[in-house]
């Protein structure tokens, strides 16, 4: 069976930025081709992730667009599935270059959006969610605020259990260059101080602007090829072992048990099954921590904790560099940012920099697995992938 790997990995620093969407995408691909000491005529095949393009930059054709900046005559499509966009974009060319029918595959993403008002913003991401709920008022941040209402009821989450991934997800943030959110925080700062409501004033009770990611812009790229293709071009290969994705109901009201993510379970449980593997050999995760509640939640309904347990964890230092499980060490969305397009490609990028022995300041010694799992809409499609360092 062909295997795939990852050759180059590479994005832009996220954040508030000068360059439109164009660029972003442009910038990361030509580093990405660059480091994997291919030439752009080398590809055989073009994917593209992004959500909004046409909605906040009136440009779609995105695909074409790349392609025609590359100076290659290809195919090249569009993938849009919400924030998930990046890590579906992965998996399909995880697939085209399975198949036999391709070799070297391009994978760029990204999103523009801070030279847009935050309640447009806000409007369009909520295009995603179900139109009964959005016609009843329903935000992503509101839906978050009642999971993590109905999840601290139920399994005894504190709002300092919330800070605390806050807090350990902006100390990563400090080691990556590349994150939107340098800045060191702490738990009293966040919630016991005088300042409180003027550093992280109350969004959505229970969230705090802390507990979410913020609006960036940024661009990521990575170069897939068949491995023995690899071999001719890299002695660090990062190998994907699995994927798996799962659809829950678009709706939340609808869910049998609102505090479980099944889509998560599914796609998790669908690629450690591809793999071979089990979610104790994980050694550096990258979770969809949209919001903190979400980090929580994602690592048990992943396998990697008993339901309810993860604050426990989180408590102990276990998800840290340096504890059981580390998680989300760029920072995660919470701290890296969350340009839509880019975040699924970004979680990739850093597990192959975890991988390679390349992630300066936030390096799990002797990574040997990755795992990430990346949403789109509140938990109704999510993408899981596991990457593993190269033999």
């Amino acid at each position: 069976m062909r295997k795939v790997a990852i050759l180059g990995a590479t994005m832009t620093k996220f954040g508030k930025l000068t360059q439109g969407l164009d660029e972003l995408l442009l910038e990361p691909s030509l580093t990405a081709i660059e480091s994997s000491k291919l030439s752009e005529k080398d590809l055989d095949l073009l994917y593209i992730s992004n959500m909004l393009g046409g909605e906040l930059t009136k440009q779609v054709s995105l695909g074409t667009m790349l392609a025609d900046e590359l100076g290659v005559k290809i195919g090249a499509d569009r993938i849009e599935n919400g924030p998930a966009a990046g890590a579906s974009a992965i998996k399909d060319a995880f697939i085209a270059i399975k198949s036999g029918l391709f070799d070297l595959v391009l994978v760029a993403g990204a999103e523009k959006m801070t030279h847009m008002a935050t309640e447009v913003i806000s409007e369009y991401i909520s295009y995603m969610l179900h139109p009964v709920e959005r016609m009843s008022g329903a935000t992503l941040p509101s839906l978050g605020a009642m999971l993590a209402r109905l999840y601290m009821k139920q399994y005894g989450v504190t709002s300092e259990d919330l800070a605390m991934i806050a807090v350990k997800n902006h100390k990563n943030a400090l080691n990556n260059p590349y994150a939107h959110l340098q800045k060191m925080v702490t738990v009293d700062n966040l919630l016991h101080s005088n300042e409180m409501e003027k550093i992280n004033p109350m969004v959505a009770d229970p969230l705090r602007r802390f507990d979410i990611s913020p609006i960036s812009d940024g661009g990521a790229a990575v170069v897939l090829a068949e491995l023995e293709v690899a071999k001719k071009y890299t002695d660090l290969p990062v190998t994907i072992e699995g994927f798996g994705q799962a659809t829950d109901s678009l709706a939340l009201h609808e869910r049998p048990v609102p505090t479980d993510i099944n889509a998560v379970k599914e796609a998790s449980k669908q690629a450690f099954k591809m793999s071979g593997i089990s979610p104790d050999q994980i050694d550096v995760a990258e979770l969809h921590d949209a919001f903190t509640i979400l980090e929580l939640v994602e690592s048990e309904d992943a396998g990697f904790f008993e339901k309810g347990t993860a604050h426990k964890m989180v408590r102990e230092g276990q998800t840290e560099i340096g504890g059981k499980l580390p998680i989300n060490t760029s920072g995660g969305l919470k701290a890296r940012g969350h340009p839509l397009g880019a975040t699924g490609l970004s979680q990739v990028v850093e597990l192959v920099w975890q991988l390679r022995g390349e992630a300066r300041g936030r390096q799990v010694p002797g990574a040997t697995y990755g795992f990430s799992v990346n949403l789109g809409g509140f938990g109704s499609n999510a993408v899981s992938l596991i990457l593993k360092r190269g033999d």
